[in-house]
């Protein structure tokens, strides 16, 4: 949980809304509204990212492994974004560098969990089962009761796509998913709290970074010198830049303006874009359940964005 501040955020992580700190001349309702749907145009860029560079690594897990995977997609991604951030490494409290530690723990810890998940159990049911993480979050952390509904209905549409029914999975798999979308929620709360403390896009790279170094000696415990493969590590520098980079930073920037609530609620669409980018790359059709359900998934979450939309005009007649 955050601290309390003068203006009383709606959801842990959120940050305190701009028109709160100066002066609100009539125009401004214009820049609010651009302001809220900027942030949301920005998660579902880095979900659409995410899903595609998921499709890849489909296609690199044979190669490399599942923890091979993860060990590739955290330690290019670290690099990357070390040599295009530059982050200073010097002038934060022990509470910044804690608050960067427990953000790439999460990152790991999130990664790791799913790609276990994903080779014991289909992907449909994993991703159904760790965006549950989420839209608990959304639950636990919303203030105003529509965003129950919203978070209920995505609920409805999740299980809907994962076929209604979870009998006969592996238990592992299940518990794996599960843990992945436990740390998808940490990730969402620590995303908030690091970009407020660091400039830009640092906290991301310095806790990608230790994410990497976390990871490291999994990967080269169970693929070894398969790491250092051109093919693979070209096609691993891919699924970095696609799973991770983008929309990591793009997540992390969109948190700055973003109750961390109406966040959660959004992650919900990742389900629907996996089918989508199924569909595209991999050619896997969808039938009318899952086209129902994704119909559900998106109404709720422009339900959240409508909320979102019209949160910060409700708030600038409070004291």
């Amino acid at each position: 949980m955050t601290t309390p501040s003068p203006v009383t955020p709606s959801a842990p992580g959120a940050t305190p809304s701009a028109p709160h700190t100066g002066p609100a001349p009539a125009p401004a309702g214009a820049p609010r509204r651009r302001g809220a749907l900027g942030p949301v145009g920005l998660v579902l860029a880095g979900g659409v990212s995410v899903q595609f560079g998921g499709a890849l690594a489909v296609t690199l897990m044979p190669r490399a492994g599942a923890l091979g995977v993860v060990t590739l997609r955290l330690l290019v991604a670290a690099v990357v974004l070390l040599v295009v951030c530059r982050p200073r490494v010097r002038g934060h409290t022990r509470s910044d560098w804690g608050t960067v530690l427990v953000f790439g723990v999460a990152m790991a810890a999130m990664n790791g969990l799913f790609y276990q998940a994903v080779a014991r159990i289909p992907l449909g049911p994993a991703v159904t089962l760790e965006v549950l993480g989420p839209l608990a979050l959304s639950v636990l952390a919303s203030r105003r009761a529509v965003n129950l509904v919203w978070a209920g209905l995505a609920l409805a549409g999740v299980f809907l796509l994962g076929g209604g029914d979870f009998a006969g999975l592996d238990p592992a798999g299940a518990a794996f998913a599960l843990g992945a979308g436990a740390m998808w929620a940490a990730y969402i709360v620590f995303s908030a709290r690091t970009g407020r403390r660091f400039p830009q896009a640092d906290g991301l790279a310095l806790a990608m970074t230790a994410a990497a170094l976390l990871f490291l000696p999994l990967g080269i415990a169970e693929s070894g010198a398969r790491l250092a493969d051109p093919t693979t590590l070209a096609l691993g520098a891919a699924v970095a830049v696609l799973s991770s980079v983008l929309p990591y930073t793009l997540e992390l920037l969109a948190l700055r303006r973003l109750p961390a609530s109406t966040f959660a609620v959004l992650m919900s669409l990742e389900p629907a874009l996996a089918a989508t980018a199924g569909f595209l790359v991999l050619g896997q059709a969808l039938s009318a359940p899952q086209a129902a359900a994704i119909a559900l998934v998106i109404a709720a979450s422009m339900g959240a964005v409508r909320t979102q939309v019209g949160r910060p005009k409700a708030a600038a007649g409070s004291p």
